[in-house]
């Protein structure tokens, strides 16, 4: 393989709404430039870029996966990306670490959701895009369709630099607008031969054209003047004013073909060396100086210490921890010593490797702009920088976003408790927006993510990775109870039954406390009444009792107790007595003090079309939500509000059902509230059920 300087290098996501053909469109340029020997399928398992076993059961990418291809004396290092919204972190981790993005638009869906979402990301990261119509050869495919819904939708306007030849089943090429040559495809390798334009386009071709030239030049003072004197520009012309106008975000350059067919490709790859932006043209990047506010710039290049940051952790049982970085400075060998300043330890590099999809490519050298993946560090994780220790620098890395969605998890075989939380904790290290913990209210094991797609997968590479099966069921709430009234109660302990007996005897005080107050004890005994050593068993008691419930078996909080009297016996007291004599006056009193179940209450907000805000907003208030206000998120609204947990433990699917996958939501929690009266009946009755069972 050639080696490559960074003005050679070409970073880009492929980036959209999921089944727009992003991996196919990959597999594609692989077999059109050579890289591989014949074209990858998803549908038949045949992707070297879907090569998880849980995206070929799905067909569909759950995971970015990196590869490159050479053309033209240029590198292209592309990494495809999911287009779940299950996988955003995954996506816009990609984002952060390349220059440019390519998105796809199927020829009949247009932009849809998740096209938005991710475009929206790469607006984030001011990445210089283009757009590719693929599957001009679908049954209702329709370019003029797509460029409108790119206008309305996207707020952008679109350059095409091509021009389909036919479509549907009558697709057999396009348009090369600037060299105004026809180019077919016969044989999957590519655009073919180029000929004349057929006739029955060539107006169309030559409009279409001049459409172009004035968006190039627009993009450019000189050439506007050049183009306003003369009319015209030259081939070269066009080309520099393309570049310079995509670079700048003034031009976005639209392709259309058909990758499963190979057409568009040549066109396709022949735009992004000529227009997409090298780590040269990105220019420096900027991170902290550890343990100060100072910014410190890195320059891509060469000369400059080493610098760069993980972007991807891959856990693998037998090749132990891969890691995915980029660099953005200085130079990097094989069997070197580099500092992660974000953990302020050192890491020995092995052998550094170039990543082919699922295989590797071993590298000597690296520079800026270089992608590549290291194997078996030991502590350096996902969003950590690495870099020179005589010049540390931290680079921010991509924030990890809340989980959405939460199951119990329970072992299918007896004993592997230890070795679910071993197991998530190694798919953690790969995909932070995994959440793993136990709740020791309810005594599950809960695991979170960003929706039940998600959970389920990594519940199969658990599986296949560690060998550990589990199943899933819907978390129990974590309900509390408390008291509304007071009362006056005792609990008397006696047993007898030969030799030492058993005797406590204690009076209490039960009260409620504001919400959120907890617990308190208060000792009032005044004189001997009850022996000191014996008040903290009362105590012990109640607190024992009320972890364990009264009316439904949750937590009771919120209240105080005051020890008043009791009596004591010299010889059959002790503090077991008084211990069990406590929770008898607990036990007694809550239920004489207005008993209720609390439940949890989250602050949520979800972010929907405005098309959709009438439904969502009615469904909430039928999940006893409630609407404390409204805000915009770009094309969208986002509705705020509080609502029961109870009621939103499978609200994603939900949501997407609702707003054809184009909504999402996060929450927080808040605080408690009283459960409805016909609701806690419900609760009450279903924990007596398990109780007796």
């Amino acid at each position: 393989m050639a080696k490559y300087e960074s003005k050679s290098l070409r970073n880009m996501a492929v980036i959209g709404h999921g089944g727009t053909g992003k991996t196919s469109l990959c597999e594609s340029l692989l077999y059109i430039s050579g890289k591989n020997e014949r074209l990858g399928r998803v549908d038949d398992n045949t992707s070297s870029m879907d090569y998880e076993p849980e995206e070929q059961k799905r067909h569909v990418s759950i995971s970015s996966a990196a590869n490159f291809v050479e053309w033209d004396k240029y590198k292209i290092n592309m990494i495809d990306t999911p287009g779940d919204s299950n996988f955003t972190y995954d996506i816009q981790c990609s984002l952060s670490v390349v220059d440019n993005a390519l998105v796809v638009i199927d020829s009949v869906g247009g932009v849809e959701f998740q096209t938005q979402k991710v475009w929206e990301l790469a607006d984030l990261y001011k990445l210089p895009r283009a757009i590719f119509i693929n599957r001009m050869d679908r049954e209702r495919a329709n370019f003029s369709n797509v460029l409108e819904s790119i206008k309305t939708k996207l707020k952008k306007k679109a350059t095409p630099v091509c021009l389909p030849i036919g479509a549907e089943d009558n697709f057999q090429g396009v348009v090369d607008l600037i060299s105004m040559k026809a180019f077919a495809s016969s044989d999957n390798k590519g655009a073919g031969k180029s000929s004349d334009i057929p006739a029955d386009l060539l107006d169309e071709a030559k409009a279409m054209r001049a459409s172009m030239v004035e968006d190039i030049a627009e993009a450019d003072e000189d050439l506007m003047n050049k183009y306003l004197e003369e009319g015209e520009l030259s081939d070269e012309e066009l080309k520099a004013g393309l570049r310079k106008g995509v670079i700048s975000g003034g031009i976005i350059p639209l392709v259309c073909g058909s990758s499963l067919k190979g057409i568009g490709m040549t066109i396709l790859m022949d735009l992004v060396v000529a227009s997409f932006a090298s780590p040269e043209d990105r220019g420096p990047v900027t991170g902290q100086k550890p343990g100060t506010d100072e910014i410190e710039e890195r320059k891509p290049s060469e000369d400059e210490t080493f610098s760069a940051i993980v972007f991807k952790t891959i856990a693998d049982p037998y090749a132990g921890r891969l890691t995915l970085f980029r660099v953005y400075s200085g130079k990097l060998n094989s069997d070197s010593a580099v500092y992660n300043s974000t953990r302020k330890i050192t890491e020995k590099f092995g052998h550094i490797f170039y990543l082919e999809g699922k295989s590797q490519k071993q590298a000597e050298t690296l520079v800026p702009g270089d992608i590549a993946g290291v194997a078996k560090l030991k502590d350096t994780v996902t969003g950590d920088t690495l870099c020179s220790e005589k010049a540390p620098i931290v680079f921010e890395k991509v924030p990890v976003p809340p989980p959405i969605m939460s199951f119990a998890v329970e072992p299918k075989s007896r004993g592997d408790e230890d070795k679910i939380a071993s197991s998530i904790n190694r798919l953690m290290e790969e995909d932070p927006t995994i959440v793993f913990s136990r709740n020791t209210q309810t005594r599950e094991m809960i695991l979170s993510g960003m929706g039940q797609v998600h959970i389920e997968v990594n519940i199969e590479k658990m599986k296949r990775k560690f060998g550990v099966e589990v199943n899933l069921n819907t978390p129990k709430v974590p309900y509390l109870e408390t008291i509304k009234g007071k009362t006056n109660v005792q609990g008397r302990y006696k047993k007898q039954s030969g030799g030492r007996g058993q005797f406590g005897d204690c009076w209490i005080d039960i009260e409620p406390l504001p919400r959120g107050g907890g617990f308190e004890f208060v000792d009032k005994i005044v004189g001997g009444v009850i022996p000191g050593q014996y008040r903290p068993a009362v105590e012990k008691g109640i607190v024992e009792a009320a972890a364990k419930g009264v009316i439904a078996g949750y937590p009771v909080v919120d209240f105080r107790i005051s020890l008043v009297d009791g009596t004591y016996h010299t010889v059959d007291s002790s503090e077991m007595a008084f211990k069990i004599a406590g929770s008898m006056a607990f036990q007694k009193g809550v239920m004489a003090c207005q008993p209720v179940l609390l439940e949890p209450i989250v602050n949520i907000a979800i972010e929907v079309p405005d098309e959709y805000m009438g439904d969502v907003i009615g469904d909430l208030n039928g999940r006893r939500g409630r609407v404390m206000g409204m805000d915009t998120s770009g094309a969208n609204q986002v509705i705020k509000g509080q609502v029961p947990l109870a009621e939103i433990l499978k609200y994603a699917p939900d949501l997407r059902s609702m707003t054809s996958g184009r909504g999402n939501f996060t929450y927080t929690e808040s605080h408690y509230e009283e459960v409805p009266a016909f609701i806690a009946e419900k609760i009450i009755a279903e924990a007596k059920k398990d109780t007796e069972e």
